[in-house]
């Protein structure tokens, strides 16, 4: 047998754990994830994401630099402390929205083969008009917009915008392409003169979030959006925070007094509930990157490797930028079924008096086996926590094998740079 043919094949310990079920869904995901891994936006997207985290983090900084008083330890405390967490996010996530505008701007011109002095401004102009109309509208209400819909507005506006050139490119020729932009900026200039504004409908869009109240499916609706987001390159925690943080915080208090008084605990969807729906962040990623760690690509195994530490603490954007999981259509499935689950399990078991109702807020920072027990008080948590933990990775299994075959076909594809020739003694 020739080595190629060899490497091409599974190992028969690899064949003996591939059922129908694996071979299935090779056939049916793979063609399908190729073609959508390949789309110019989608890859413009992934490239924009990351440099984006840049604006949030010198948002962060410049809104504690900024601060009116007190040291540097006292401005963080006041900024992430429960009457100020919404406007520190909101903040750090309106500088992110436009730091992603002016890469996404940037990337889709140089794919596309845009004049970039033409996408940038043409990007921004559209952006600023999707703004409330300054006569219905105060400073405060700008930021609220931005900083709860601004990442999305600026995905939507920056493909809208290239779609406008594309299209002026393709009737009137690449030398007219500024029909395309003054096209959509005068479209955007009518919604604003007309006080429609697409900030406000994004944001306007999810406040009904944060009204479902304490119910299983107020827990499942906001689980699923959270990953959603993500596998669209929107940081779907930070997006919902604004609207779901003060509910649920707000009735994790509540919890916390009642506990405090020896009284029964009155609510399941509280803040740290999410603590066993989230391992690892969300789309409970923490046994995506335990199994990746085993993996026979040389690539997934190094992200593996760097993830697996944040990945404990519940800070999975190395793991989602890296693989990347944004618009994967390998791990998308498993990304939105496996919290679905959890999330299911969580509040069943809760619900039937199995595991006690999370009492106290605890940080999503501290790992999951530790953060359910200090929440719960309840030693049943750790145990509730390693079974969601075991079905997660039931779950992600063979969507993780389907993606590692495809990145090993990459990398035997690859071509390799030929080496130079032994010198002579």
């Amino acid at each position: 047998m020739s080595p190629s043919s060899a490497g091409s094949r599974p190992s028969s310990a690899d064949s003996s754990l591939e059922g129908p079920f694996f071979r299935w869904l090779e056939r049916r995901l793979e063609p399908f994830a190729e073609r959508f891994g390949e789309v110019p936006a989608i890859l413009a997207l992934r490239d924009a994401l990351p440099v984006s985290f840049v604006g949030l983090i010198a948002g962060l900084a410049a809104f504690l630099l900024l601060a009116e008083h007190g040291s540097i330890v006292a401005r963080f405390r006041d900024a992430f402390s429960s009457g100020r967490l919404v406007l520190t996010l909101d903040v750090g996530f309106t500088s992110m929205s436009v730091v992603l505008l002016c890469s996404l701007a940037v990337v889709l011109a140089r794919r596309l083969a845009y004049p970039i002095w033409l996408m940038v401004p043409a990007t921004f102009a559209v952006f600023a008009l999707s703004m409330p109309h300054p006569t219905t509208a105060k400073i405060s209400d700008y930021a609220l917009a931005l900083g709860a819909s601004g990442l999305f507005l600026a995905i939507v506006v920056a493909l809208l915008t290239a779609g406008a050139l594309s299209l002026a490119r393709s009737k009137l020729g690449a030398g007219r392409m500024w029909f395309g932009a003054l096209g959509v900026i005068g479209i955007a200039f009518a919604a604003f003169e007309l006080h429609l504004s697409l900030a406000r409908a994004l944001g306007a869009a999810i406040e009904p979030l944060g009204t479902l109240g304490d119910t299983y499916t107020a827990l499942l609706i906001i689980t699923v959006l959270q990953a959603a987001l993500w596998l669209v390159g929107i940081h779907g925690p930070a997006l919902l925070a604004a609207v779901v943080t003060p509910i649920y915080l707000k009735l994790q208090f509540v919890n916390t007094a009642a506990y405090s008084h020896g009284e029964p605990l009155p609510h399941i969807v509280v803040v740290s509930t999410f603590l066993f729906v989230f391992p690892g962040g969300a789309g409970a990623t923490l046994p995506l990157a335990l199994l990746l760690l085993r993996s026979k690509s040389a690539r997934l195994k190094k992200i593996a490797y760097a993830a697996i530490g944040p990945s404990i603490i519940n800070t999975n954007e190395p793991l989602i930028l890296g693989l990347p999981l944004v618009f994967n259509a390998y791990l998308a499935i498993p990304f939105l079924l496996a919290p679905s689950v959890l999330a299911t399990t969580t509040y069943l078991a809760m619900r039937v008096g199995l595991v006690h109702a999370p009492a106290f807020y605890v940080p999503s920072s501290i790992p999951t086996l530790i953060g359910v027990v200090l929440a719960t008080f309840d030693w049943r948590a750790l145990a509730l926590a390693i079974v969601n933990i075991g079905l997660a990775t039931v779950i992600y299994a063979p969507f993780v094998r389907v993606f590692e075959r495809a990145e090993l076909a990459k990398e035997r594809n690859r071509p390799v740079l030929p080496q130079a020739a032994a010198e002579p003694v």
